[in-house]
């Protein structure tokens, strides 16, 4: 379903010119099949030209209604959506089934050119309490699938995410997102058996439920392949 919202929001312009050019198209055939209408002498001719007219009035109202849905999509739909307003990947809905938006070959790219050493174990911008990893820690060592567990439980909340990405990149690939908050308990999980070897960064985001973004909580993390 998040993959049929994004692929309407994504080609809206395209959508809407082709919609434009089926409705002049629509207008030109009702107004031929009006002339056709009075210039009709016979019975059959007058038929065939209400055939026309009704084929032209039909394909005018889908050509509206299809205008309008998108419209309210694009418009009203989608920007209220949370997890389309506030989550980047936009082929993506995290609030089903995890997955990692990295394809295999660019993610093992990046981990074979990353340095062997120790990710610096410092976390950044965690607020005990509020938006926090217990589990991993700064610096930890992981491998296949790990179960990751902190707090994510602020005042007036909307629901959290959690991101990876490599060391010295600014992309992003959100994991899973949920809409209850946690508090010293389960987050969720993260399959690390498809990405190589490698330091990476994990991040914690909050969001309320205004919409407002917290600053992420970021632990890096060193990911060992099978």
């Amino acid at each position: 379903m998040a993959a049929v919202l994004s692929f309407f929001v994504r080609l809206a312009p395209l959508i809407f010119f082709l919609l434009v050019l089926g409705l002049l198209f629509g207008i030109r055939r009702m107004t031929q099949a009006r002339t056709e209408l009075r210039c009709a002498a016979f019975g059959l001719e007058r038929e065939i030209a209400h055939r026309h007219t009704r084929q032209a009035l039909s394909a005018l109202v889908i050509i509206a209604f299809l205008a309008i849905a998108e419209f309210v999509l694009v418009v009203f739909l989608v920007p209220n959506l949370p997890a389309f307003s506030q989550i980047t990947t936009p082929t993506m809905n995290p609030l089903l089934t995890p997955t990692n938006t990295f394809p295999l070959e660019f993610i093992q790219t990046l981990g074979a050119g990353t340095p062997a050493s120790t990710p610096t174990a410092q976390a950044s911008g965690c607020i005990p309490g509020q938006i926090d990893f217990t589990i991993p820690k700064a610096g930890d060592v992981i491998q296949g699938d790990v179960a990751l567990k902190g707090t994510a439980s602020i005042p007036n909340f909307g629901f959290y995410k959690y991101e990876f990405s490599p060391i010295g990149s600014n992309v992003w690939s959100t994991i899973l997102a949920d809409r209850k908050p946690v508090v010293d308990g389960n987050l969720g999980g993260w399959d690390t058996s498809a990405i190589p070897t490698g330091d990476y960064q994990l991040r914690l985001v909050v969001t309320d439920n205004l919409g407002n973004e917290l600053p992420a909580c970021i632990v890096p993390v060193r990911v060992k392949a099978p």
